[in-house]
């Protein structure tokens, strides 16, 4: 694909080496394209329309929920309930699956989003984003259950994200790489910017909170120590930190330009029964597809995550991303 070519026209040719393909995958991608454009717009309108600040609930995690959070949600609903392309959608802001109405054409695909991924940043004017997630519908059922949506994250059609900074980016993969594209507002579509994107194998730049340094595993401590030392330590080059608080925004520095990206296993999560922060079905298999298919690694820091069995659709789980090698010796030194 040349550079400028558009997000549909992308598709189109991508679904053509398919055999069967009838052009539904091609109205999803694009109804989801439309989503991400109406809250790029929110986004940047700011206050200007009265959406930042608090909603005054709370999501199921427990996590106070922004505006922006909401108005994202039903956006995203809004956009891809009724043009007969998903059977079934899931949302980090939704308790439970939501169903299509009875009447309501069902399609072959089921999304799982995060509908606006580190909206605690939204206030402050930080980068922010959507994540999604496209699975193949069961055969044959009207109404998918939890349990439907319950597949590894090798078993995913398509993931992306779109972020929503200086200006709005779509990332996509089909499993055939990684690709960028960037909002033209005058012309209104996305356009290729960035074909087949391929992450460093090594790099000098990590991102953690540092401020959970306290409750972390041996390896983690063990990890960070040694970037640490920079020169005069085991690994004899300098490293430099980031921390973003939008995981949208840190992997797409990743693909950009590499790094490792870590939210690991800790005390403090154990405490609270969870077996990570980040969620798998919603943040953590879409980033591992991107970051896989732009040569890079994603595990929990013991196993690769698209391998992982989900046992819910809410599941938490710890997250190590980026550079392959580095990702490599995050999890050698846990095991």
């Amino acid at each position: 694909m040349y550079i400028g070519t558009t997000l549909t026209n992308f598709i189109i040719e991508t679904q053509r080496q398919f055999e069967g393909a009838t052009g539904e995958f091609t109205g999803l991608l694009n109804d989801i394209a439309v989503a991400c454009k109406k809250i790029s717009d929110l986004v940047n309108k700011g206050d200007l329309v009265g959406v930042l600040g608090t909603a005054g609930s709370e999501n199921v995690q427990g996590e106070q929920q922004k505006k922006l959070d909401v108005i994202s949600n039903d956006i995203f609903i809004e956009a891809l309930a009724h043009n007969g392309h998903v059977a079934a959608l899931a949302s980090e802001e939704m308790d439970d699956v939501y169903h299509l109405s009875e009447e309501a054409h069902r399609g072959k695909y089921l999304v799982l989003f995060d509908p606006l991924d580190g909206s605690s940043n939204i206030d402050v004017n930080v980068s922010v984003g959507t994540i999604f997630s496209i699975l193949k519908a069961p055969a044959g059922i009207k109404n998918p259950r939890k349990e439907d949506f319950l597949k590894a994250g090798t078993e995913q059609v398509a993931a992306g994200y779109c972020v929503y900074g200086p200006s709005t980016m779509m990332v996509l993969t089909t499993g055939t790489g990684t690709n960028m594209f960037t909002l033209d507002r005058d012309f209104g579509e996305f356009l290729l910017t960035h074909s087949n994107v391929q992450i460093p194998e090594d790099t000098q730049e990590f991102a953690i909170n540092a401020s959970n340094m306290r409750f972390w595993e041996p390896p983690v401590k063990r990890y960070i120590d040694e970037c640490l030392q920079g020169k005069d330590g085991p690994r004899g080059k300098d490293f430099n930190m980031r921390w973003i608080a939008s995981m949208v925004a840190e992997v797409h520095r990743i693909l950009t330009r590499g790094g490792v990206f870590m939210y690991p296993l800790d005390s403090k999560v154990k405490a609270k029964g969870q077996g990570g922060k980040l969620r798998l079905m919603y943040e953590a298999n879409p980033m591992a597809f991107l970051v896989e298919q732009a040569g890079g690694a994603c595990t929990t820091g013991r196993e690769r995550m698209m391998t992982l069995s989900p046992e819910d659709i809410h599941q938490r789980v710890p997250v190590v991303l980026g550079s392959r090698n580095e990702v490599e010796r995050v999890t050698e030194y846990h095991r």
